[in-house]
């Protein structure tokens, strides 16, 4: 999440994919690092549990999610 901030604030179109758990965790450091409205993916937590198939599967969301929020810039 840092390392997209800080190029968003370079002047790079960054986003950052999480998950569910961590979202309020990662607004708060958006909003630190004067960027409060950063957008970013979120997936469904966990992660480590999950079939190959439910991986594909969120991993394709944040993609959606990602395109979405490079297009809106």
């Amino acid at each position: 999440m840092h390392d997209a901030i800080s190029a968003e604030k370079a002047g790079v179109a960054a986003t950052a994919i999480i998950t569910d758990r961590f979202e309020a965790t990662a607004k708060a450091m958006a909003e630190v690092q004067g960027l409060p409205d950063y957008p970013f993916a979120v997936i469904p937590h966990p992660i480590a549990s999950n079939t190959d198939t439910v991986l594909r599967e969120k991993a394709e969301d944040a993609v959606r999610q990602c395109v979405e929020i490079f297009l809106q810039r």
